[in-house]
């Protein structure tokens, strides 16, 4: 049994310590409200989005014209390079107001948003890994004129499966020499320097956290060939190719942080950029719902509007519920990699619930149009198409149902 007076003084340091706590996490904890800088960048991008994206987003889906006037405009207003630290000219942004742009970007279009977020995916492993050098040639570039990256890790038979990967890169002397195939690369044709990931490690055993090598290769590199402009589903304002690489020289300068490094530069691009592609798909799924809204307020039968009818009203009040738990999600994954946390798994949540749900809100949002929604003169029909790669680039549905499960199972052992 404590003493009286033992007894007083837990219960009193034990208030004091929960006291304390509590103020801590009033004055320190995670916050809703965004700062009058995100605000003012919010505004600029949402503006930016609705008076200059959407107008013109069908006609850049018909002809699949590479949007450069809108990418242009966007480098000048300051919503590109946003990773890119000041020292080097870009924003020095954080990930979450990265990722705040990218909502607002994808609210107009998928597709015209995918080069501008595309680069930043790009520069990120030189922003991660590189030296003092590269960082001043090749972020300088992006930031002195309004240039795209591209990012090549898939191949015609390996995208998840990074130890599929057949592209290699043989050293001699002081340089290395680079053959393979490259698919699916967004900005392939109009990328001024690309990130690589090749296989150094000739043993095919070798574990992919040494097997493989990230390089920066400039896209006029003798023997760097892109492929035709791919017609895909959806997005297609955006640049997609196969790229060859065919006895391509690289200076051992070239090689990000070192031999053996690439898999994990990869993987720490991964963790900064699926909460990017997440507010990519909740913006889509907002422009689902606002467009939905809007016809459903319109559109009327049996001497109502349909929006009354509680069929439509579930639908649209479900949509209301993923996008704002994604919106909470994507916000969650980047603040984690902001304040240091290790993210992949609220990263692979993110991509996962946000990329799933966009495209169940492009179905039901088609569904409410009925008839028109099915009709290419109303925006929907493209809003789904644009959807559905969500749920593939940067890590499919599948693969981010295995990296969470990996690491519950880890979780597990602990």
């Amino acid at each position: 049994m404590y003493s009286k007076n033992i007894t007083n003084f837990l219960q009193h340091g034990l208030k004091f310590v929960l006291n304390k706590r509590l103020n801590s996490t009033l004055t320190g904890g995670p916050s809703f409200r965004l700062t009058a800088e995100q605000t003012e960048i919010v505004e600029l991008a949402k503006k930016f989005s609705r008076d200059d994206i959407a107008p013109v987003a069908s006609h850049h889906d018909k002809t699949g014209e590479f949007p450069w006037p809108l990418v242009k405009k966007a480098w000048k207003l300051g919503l590109m390079n946003g990773h890119i630290p000041n020292k080097y000219g870009g924003m020095g942004l954080d990930v979450l107001t990265n990722c705040l742009i990218d909502e607002q970007l994808g609210y107009g279009c998928a597709g015209i948003m995918a080069p501008i977020v595309v680069t930043s995916i790009g520069q990120l492993p030189v922003i991660i890994a590189g030296n003092e050098e590269q960082k001043k040639e090749y972020l300088g570039r992006l930031t002195e004129e309004p240039l795209l990256t591209g990012y090549c890790a898939t191949e015609p038979s390996a995208g998840s499966d990074v130890n599929g990967i057949m592209t290699k890169a043989v050293k001699k002397g002081d340089e290395y020499i680079l053959n393979g195939q490259k698919m699916w690369i967004t900005n392939g044709g109009v990328a001024n320097w690309y990130f690589v990931l090749a296989r150094t490690d000739p043993n095919p055993k070798a574990p992919a956290n040494k097997a493989f090598t990230g390089f920066i290769v400039d896209a006029n590199t003798p023997g760097v060939t892109p492929g035709r402009k791919e017609i895909n589903m959806g997005q297609r304002a955006s640049d997609t190719r196969g790229i060859t690489f065919e006895e391509v020289r690289i200076s051992k300068a070239n090689v990000l942080s070192r031999e053996g490094d690439g898999f994990k530069i990869a993987m720490q691009t991964f963790d900064k950029t699926r909460p990017m592609v997440s507010a990519g798909a909740v913006g889509l799924s907002q422009r689902c719902l606002d467009e939905s809204l809007n016809y459903s307020l319109q559109r009327k039968t049996f001497g109502v509007p349909i929006a009354t009818h509680q069929a439509i009203a579930f639908m649209l009040a479900d949509m209301a519920v993923a996008i704002e738990l994604g919106r909470l999600s994507y916000q969650k994954a980047a603040w984690e990699i902001d304040n240091g946390i290790k993210n992949s798994y609220s990263a692979a949540i993110s991509k996962l619930f946000t990329a799933d749900n966009a495209m169940r809100i492009a179905i039901d949002a088609v569904q409410i149009f009925g008839g028109c929604g099915f009709n290419s003169e109303y925006p929907v029909e493209k809003l789904m198409r644009d959807a559905k790669i969500l749920q593939i680039y940067e890590g499919t549905s599948q693969i981010q149902r295995i990296i969470i499960s990996r690491i519950l199972l880890e979780k597990s052992k602990a």
